[in-house]
């Protein structure tokens, strides 16, 4: 499972905002830091384990697998991302 933005959906950093946002047809989710660095890594080339090991070394932190895969299969039902 390689989690990846959504067609449809582009995430990127927005200055004015001081976050990543995600933008669509219909408009634009402000993004909160932890969100914005999972989806950041949401590229259809790393596996879920890989984002979750990634982060974990970025942040010098463990145990961070239930929270990742809990925002993804919300990010899921929301269908910003999908699998690739």
């Amino acid at each position: 499972m390689n989690p990846r933005v959504a067609r449809g959906f582009r995430l990127q950093w927005e200055e004015a905002q001081g976050c990543h946002v995600l933008l669509y047809p219909e408009g634009m989710v402000k993004l909160n830091r932890s969100a914005g660095e999972i989806l950041t890594r949401c590229t259809g080339t790393a596996t879920v384990a890989e984002i979750v090991a990634d982060l974990e070394a970025a942040f010098g932190a463990t145990g961070l697998a239930g929270d990742v895969e809990r925002f993804l299969e919300m990010a899921r039902q929301q269908r910003w991302v999908e699998l690739a």
